[in-house]
């Protein structure tokens, strides 16, 4: 990887941001949202513009009340569209689904659905909507495989493409900004749950990726501008913000969820449950026929951070619906010395160890996941678990070189 002539291009625009609603402070006495700052300023930033908004349910005030209805009652705002991602406006939708087409009962604006709508088609539908500025705002969770990023750079593509100006309201990344972890996505590999080579932990806010996309993956940058955090900390995790915590999925309903999927959401590639169907997804990991010998040999690694418990469920839905299982469930006891990438991998391997009825997915959906099929080749070659990881330092690295040039927070 090398950066793009792109980076240049951008850089106008990242000044402009950066001024008019500058990053955390060393007194930091308040911390805000991008939302906050964009309210605070008597949404300055959107004046004399038709807006639309991509936005879930994540998109609350501090008070949970929903921006869009906040900035639907405010008459400086020109609110005129929603635009919903997977899962919905609303969050009504499980994983795959969306709403559709409707009016939102709540305050009679139009509803489009994004959900695998990009390039021309998701251009078509920003010019339908006759908004001329793009707002994002949706909670991500720091991982490659979590749609929500590429919806944002699906929508950055079609608003250049539609001649739409393009702000990002940020957010914390819920599992702190410390470090890029995990492989590099090969381009052959590119899918929804991966559009681009980024790390699988990508330790950046939807503010800083947005400056990522512009400067390194559009064909063409869309105007772009960020209304940046107040306050926040790389080394932060979400509880140090007083934020109320929404689902951003179904799947994800606390922000311990998000601290172990960047690791464990590998285990949709393979034919155990990766916990779905239960009241701790992504935690709870397990099959029939697994005992308690798959947590024993995952906590003689001595993994920085976690321990790990036998356990045994039984999921309402998704993989063994309805049947009791067996596998672990991960604690973690230190989150600042924990590793989910190398966590997820440590445990594909010893399950594999462990247990003799350990398969992919017949799709090789965990290439998908881990961006190659390096993971999946090496551990079915018997490999060790820092083997697994020493095989993608080098374009990690490469990646990290990049990533430093868009970061906007100390």
């Amino acid at each position: 990887m090398r950066l793009s002539r792109r980076t240049l291009l951008t850089a106008a625009t990242a000044t402009a941001s950066l001024t008019s609603t500058p990053p955390a402070q060393a007194a930091r006495p308040h911390r805000r949202t991008g939302f906050e700052n964009l309210a605070a300023a008597g949404y300055a930033q959107l004046s004399g513009q038709r807006i639309g908004i991509v936005t879930n349910p994540t998109g609350v005030t501090r008070d949970v009340r929903h921006i869009v209805d906040v900035m639907h009652a405010d008459k400086r705002v020109d609110l005129r569209a929603v635009f919903g991602p997977e899962h919905g406006f609303r969050g009504t939708a499980q994983a795959g689904g969306s709403e559709g087409r409707y009016d939102d009962p709540a305050t009679g604006l139009p509803v489009y659905d994004t959900y695998l709508k990009s390039g021309q088609a998701l251009a078509d539908v920003f010019t339908a909507s006759a908004v001329d500025t793009v707002v994002f705002d949706i909670q991500d969770v720091g991982a490659r495989f979590y749609t929500y990023i590429w919806t944002l750079y699906d929508c950055m593509e079609a608003a250049q493409l539609a001649g739409k100006r393009f702000v990002v309201l940020d957010r914390p990344n819920p599992v702190t900004g410390r470090a890029a972890q995990g492989p590099v996505l090969h381009r052959e590999f590119a899918t929804f749950v991966g559009r681009q080579p980024i790390s699988q932990a990508h330790g950046m806010t939807v503010a800083e990726l947005a400056r990522l996309f512009n400067g390194e993956f559009l064909t063409a940058p869309v105007p772009l501008d960020t209304v940046l955090m107040t306050g926040w900390r790389r080394s932060e995790f979400y509880d140090a913000w007083d934020l109320p915590w929404v689902p951003p999925s179904p799947n994800m309903p606390t922000p311990d969820t998000a601290l172990v999927y960047s690791g464990t959401c590998l285990f949709e590639g393979t034919n155990l449950s990766e916990g779905r169907g239960t009241t701790r997804p992504f935690e709870l990991l397990g099959a029939e026929g697994l005992d308690g010998r798959w947590a024993a040999a995952a906590n003689e690694l001595g993994l920085p951070g976690v321990h790990f418990r036998e356990a045994y469920f039984a999921p309402t839905f998704s993989k063994f619906q309805g049947k009791t299982i067996g596998g672990v469930q991960i604690h973690v006891h230190d989150k600042a010395a924990y590793d989910p990438v190398r966590t997820g991998v440590a445990l594909l391997v010893t399950a594999k160890q462990t247990w003799s009825g350990f398969g992919w997915r017949a799709d090789n959906w965990i290439d998908r996941l881990t961006g190659s099929t390096r993971v999946r080749t090496m551990i079915d070659a018997g490999a060790s678990t820092d083997e697994v990881v020493a095989g993608w330092q080098e374009e990690l690295r490469a990646f990290r070189r990049i990533r430093k040039n868009y970061l906007l927070y100390g």
